[in-house]
């Protein structure tokens, strides 16, 4: 219960709301890839799909853009890309969301999601655009 006394935890409720109004639009990733369909700002019509062979093929592209960091024992760091499209083929049709993430062999950390929607996990959030 707050305390209409208590300067500090109305400080902390009002950056609480802040924040939360600031995240729509802001650059902070989600916590839940189902909470990247509040983020309005990012949405765009040729990342909206209604059929998994145009998001695999996009994950492909990005993928191959953005190859993953190869050791230099010349053994795998990461799974192959053969092994996620098989995963994302199999759970994506179910409404599951993926996520790759790695480095590059920049040493940059890449992450790209396909999320469904309706979410699964978060039935009251709405699509932000119809499929194209």
């Amino acid at each position: 219960m707050l305390d209409p006394e208590d300067k500090k935890q109305q400080q902390v409720l009002d950056r609480y709301r802040e924040a939360a109004a600031e995240f729509q639009t802001g650059n902070v990733p989600p916590t839940m890839t189902g909470y990247w369909l509040l983020k309005r700002n990012q949405v765009s019509n040729d990342r909206t799909w209604a059929d998994v062979g145009i998001a695999l093929a996009w994950l492909t592209k990005e993928y191959d853009a953005n190859p993953p960091f190869v050791r230099s024992d010349g053994l795998a760091a990461y799974s192959g890309l053969h092994s996620k499209l098989e995963y994302a083929t199999d759970v994506l049709p179910r409404g599951v969301d993926v996520t790759w993430v790695y480095y590059t062999s920049s040493k940059n950390l890449i992450s790209f999601s396909v999320v469904c929607c309706p979410n699964r996990f978060h039935p009251g959030v709405s699509c932000p655009l119809p499929p194209s």
